[in-house]
C-alpha cells in the first residue's frame, strides 16, 4: 500500500526507556513469564470493575506479589557468572520464589497484620526486610544504581537523623531499624503507597493499551498520516518526524520509545532532506519527549500528579493542552529555520522520498481513520465522567476489535478461517502480555519511591528542605517577587540535576515532597506547582549529560551522543522557561487554562511571542527576515525571557525588542555582505 517502511519498536532495536534492556527469553521461561504477565494484566482489568473487598492495599499487595517475581526473571543480574544472558539463572529462579514468599505473607493473615501496625513482630520486620533488598536489587536491575543508591542514603537519613547536631534544620529524633520496616511494609505510605498505587491501577492499564494500538497497526498508521500530510515543501521532512513523534507519543507515553520508533522511519527522510545525524537525532529526542507531555495520556507521573492534587486526570489533561502546544510550536518554528538555513545551503530536496509518495492524507483517513477512535473515545468519556481506569479499559477493546479491519485491508483477505482467528488471539494475548512487562521497569521505580515517600514523611524532611529553599531566595532579597523567582529558578536546577541520577517517575515524586512544599510556602497554587515540577522531571530526558531520550535517537541515526543531546536541548529550550511561567506571578496560571477567557488567551500569546523570539535566537534566524547576526540574536533572546515573564507590560516591551531586532539583522547582514565582496 505505502512506501513508508513498517514501524520498529524498542525493543527491535535494543533500546529501553528505563535504560535497561530486557532479556529475550525462550522456551520455558518465555511462556512462563509470558502467560503471568497476561494474568496480571487480567487482575488489573478485573480490578476495575470487581474490586478485590479486601481494599486497595490488599490488590496493591497481592500486584506486587506477581509482578516484581516477573522483574528478576525479565532482568539480568549483571554479576558475571551468576548471570545468563540467554534465560533466568538460578540466582533469577531464587530471588523470584523469595519475592512471592515475602510479598504473599501478610495476606495469609491479612487483619491480623494490618493490626500489628507499629507493633510488627520479629517475623514481619524480617520478611519485611527481605522485601526491602528484593524492591530495591529490582529497581537496581531495570533503572540501574542510582536510584537504589538515593533510596539508601534516605533510609540511612532515617535510621541516623537523631545523630545530626539538633541545631540544624533538618536533624530529627530518628527512626529504629523496626519503625523503618514497619513504615514501608505496613503502612499506606511505604511499599504499598500513592506510586505504586498509580503504577497498579492507572498506568499499567495505559501501557497495555499502547501496546494494544501498536498491534491493532494504529503506529503504523500514524507514522503514514505525517508522511502524507507534508508531501512537498522544504520543511516537509522535519514536519513529518514532528507530527510522527506526537501522533506516536498518544500511544506509547514514553519520551525514548517514540524517539526511536519515529527515528526507525523518519531518518531516512530527514536524511534526504539533508540533516545531519546529530540534528536530526535533537530533533526525533525532542520530538519524542513531548510525548511524555501530550495528551490523552501524558507519561507516567501525571497520574501520580492527579492522585497527590485528587483531582481527576481529565483535570491534569485539561491543564496540559497549552503547555503541550507552546512545547510543539516552539519545535516546529526550529523546523522550519532549519529547513530555511538547509535551502539556503542548496541541499534541500523536492521529495521526501525517492520512490513513489504514500496516499494522499485524505485517502488514508477515510480507510484508516478509525485509529483515531479509541482515543477519542477516551477523551469522550473522561469528559463524561467515566474514570480514567475504566475509560482505557473500553478504549483498549474498541482498538482490539478495529486491529481486525486493519489486517483485513492490509492483508486483501476478506474474512478469516478458524486458523487465522486463532492466531490473531494468540497475537493479541501476546500484545497484553508485552505491554504489561513493558510496565515492569515502571513498578519497581514506583515500588522503591515508596521508600523515598515515607522516610520523608515520617522525618519531616520535605518541609524542612522546602524551608531551606526558600530561605536560600529571602537571602538575596525580602522583595516577595524577587524570592519567588529565585527559589524557582534554585527549584528547576535541582529538578534537573535529580532528573539526570533517577528516572522521571521517581524524579517528579523526590521534586514534589521536597520543592512542592517550597513553591506552595511562596503562595503557588497547588496546580502550577505540580504541573513546574512535572514538566522539569520529564525535560531530564533530553538534559545532558544523560538525555535517554537523545542517546536512543544517536542509536537510530548513527550520531555521537553528547553532540544529539545538546541538538535536542537546542529544540526543546522554550520548554525549560515555559514551566516558570506557571510559577512567576499568579498570571502564570492561566497557561493551565484556570481563569478567565480573556486571561488565558492573552498568557497564552505572550507565552507564543516568547517561544518565537527564543526559537530565533537559538536558531539564528528570524521567519520572515533571514539570518540573525550575534547582536540580533542576543537581543532575540533577550525579547524572549521578558515575553516570558506573564504581566502585560512585559508582554508589550517584549515585542518591542524583538522589533528592534530585525533593523539589527538587517544592518549586521549588509555588513557582512560587504566585508565577503
Amino acid at each position: 500500500m505505502s512506501s513508508t517502511p513498517p514501524v520498529v519498536t524498542t525493543a527491535e532495536l535494543g533500546v529501553d526507556d528505563q535504560e535497561r534492556p530486557a532479556r529475550h527469553l525462550t522456551g520455558f521461561p518465555a511462556r512462563l513469564v509470558g502467560g503471568t504477565a497476561l494474568v496480571l494484566a487480567a487482575l488489573a482489568v478485573a480490578q476495575v470493575f470487581r474490586p478485590l473487598p479486601q481494599g486497595s492495599q490488599y490488590y496493591l499487595v497481592i500486584f506486587l506479589a506477581i509482578a516484581l517475581p516477573l522483574v528478576f526473571l525479565s532482568y539480568r543480574s549483571g554479576w558475571g557468572k551468576l548471570d545468563k544472558a540467554s534465560g533466568p539463572a538460578v540466582l533469577d529462579w531464587v530471588l523470584a520464589a523469595l519475592a512471592v514468599v515475602v510479598c504473599l505473607y501478610p495476606v495469609f493473615d491479612y487483619n491480623a497484620f494490618l493490626d500489628r501496625q507499629g507493633m510488627l513482630t520479629s517475623t514481619d520486620v524480617a520478611f519485611g526486610a527481605v522485601l526491602l533488598v528484593l524492591i530495591l536489587e529490582a529497581c537496581r536491575r531495570t533503572t540501574g544504581l542510582i536510584l537504589p543508591l538515593v533510596c539508601v542514603s534516605f533510609l540511612a537519613y532515617g535510621y541516623y537523623g537523631g545523630l545530626l547536631p539538633q541545631s540544624w534544620a533538618i536533624a530529627h529524633a530518628g527512626l529504629d531499624f523496626d519503625q523503618i520496616i514497619d513504615a514501608l511494609y505496613n503502612s499506606g505510605s511505604g511499599f504499598y503507597g500513592t506510586p505504586l498505587d498509580v503504577a497498579a491501577s492507572y498506568i499499567v492499564l495505559f501501557t497495555l493499551y499502547g501496546a494494544v494500538l501498536e498491534f491493532s497497526g494504529a503506529a503504523r498508521f500514524f507514522v503514514e498520516l505525517s508522511v502524507s500530510l507534508f508531501r512537498r515543501s522544504h520543511s516537509a521532512a522535519g514536519r513529518t518526524a514532528v507530527a510522527s513523534g506526537f501522533l506516536l507519543g498518544t500511544v506509547s507515553g514514553s519520551g525514548t520509545a517514540t524517539a526511536v520508533s519515529t527515528g526507525a522511519v523518519t531518518w531516512p527522510i530527514l536524511r534526504r532532506a539533508g540533516y545531519r545525524p546529530e540534528q536530526a537525532g535533537g530533533m526525533l529526542a525532542a520530538a519524542g519527549v513531548g510525548a511524555i507531555l501530550s495528551p490523552p495520556t501524558l507519561g507516567v507521573a501525571a497520574f501520580i500528579v492527579a492522585e497527590y492534587l485528587d483531582v481527576s486526570y481529565v483535570t491534569v489533561l485539561g491543564w496540559a493542552i497549552i503547555p503541550t502546544l507552546l512545547y510543539y510550536l516552539g519545535i516546529l518554528l526550529s523546523v522550519e529555520i532549519d529547513a530555511r538555513r538547509i535551502h539556503a545551503e542548496g541541499r534541500a530536496p523536492v521529495e521526501l522520498a525517492d520512490g513513489p509518495l504514500p496516499p494522499s492524507a485524505w485517502k488514508l483517513l477515510l480507510r484508516f481513520g478509525y485509529h483515531f477512535s479509541s482515543l477519542i473515545l477516551i477523551v469522550v468519556l473522561l469528559l463524561a465522567g467515566v474514570s480514567a481506569t475504566r475509560a482505557v479499559v473500553y478504549a483498549m477493546v474498541v482498538a482490539l476489535v478495529l486491529a481486525v479491519p486493519d489486517r483485513l485491508l492490509r492483508s486483501g483477505r476478506t474474512r478469516w478461517s478458524p486458523k487465522v482467528v486463532l492466531r490473531f488471539v494468540i497475537a493479541a494475548s501476546r500484545a497484553l502480555s508485552v505491554g504489561m512487562c513493558a510496565a515492569l521497569p515502571v513498578v519497581a521505580v514506583c515500588a522503591a519511591a515508596g521508600v523515598i515517600t515515607a522516610m520523608t514523611t515520617k522525618t519531616g524532611l520535605g518541609a524542612q528542605l522546602a524551608s531551606l529553599l526558600v530561605r536560600a531566595g529571602t537571602a538575596l532579597s525580602d522583595d516577595p517577587a524577587i524570592v519567588l523567582a529565585t527559589t524557582a529558578v534554585l527549584a528547576a536546577i535541582a529538578l534537573s540535576l535529580l532528573g539526570l541520577a533517577v528516572p522521571v517517575t521517581a524524579s517528579f515524586v523526590i521534586g514534589w515532597v521536597i520543592i512542592g512544599p517550597a513553591l506552595l510556602d511562596l503562595d503557588v497554587v497547588a496546580p502550577a506547582a505540580a504541573m513546574f515540577v512535572f514538566y522539569f522531571s520529564v525535560l531530564s530526558e533530553v538534559t545532558p549529560p544523560t538525555a535517554l531520550a537523545a542517546v536512543g535517537a544517536a542509536a537510530v541515526t548513527g550520531a555521537k551522543a553528547v553532540p544529539t543531546m545538546w541538538a535536542a536541548l537546542r529544540y526543546a529550550l522554550p520548554a525549560f522557561l515555559v514551566p516558570l511561567m506557571f510559577v512567576l506571578t499568579d498570571a502564570g496560571e492561566h497557561l493551565l487554562g484556570r481563569g478567565a477567557l480573556v486571561d488565558v488567551l492573552w498568557v497564552t500569546v505572550a507565552a507564543c511571542i516568547g517561544v518565537f523570539a527564543l526559537a530565533a535566537a537559538t536558531g539564528g534566524w528570524l521567519l520572515g527576515v533571514g539570518a540573525l547576526g550575534p547582536a540580533a540574536r542576543v537581543l532575540a533572546a533577550v525579547a524572549g525571557l521578558i515575553a516570558l515573564y506573564p504581566n502585560p507590560t512585559a508582554t508589550v516591551v517584549g515585542v518591542v525588542v524583538l522589533l528592534a531586532t530585525i533593523p539589527i539583522a538587517v544592518v549586521e547582514r549588509r555588513r557582512t555582505l560587504t566585508a565577503t565582496t
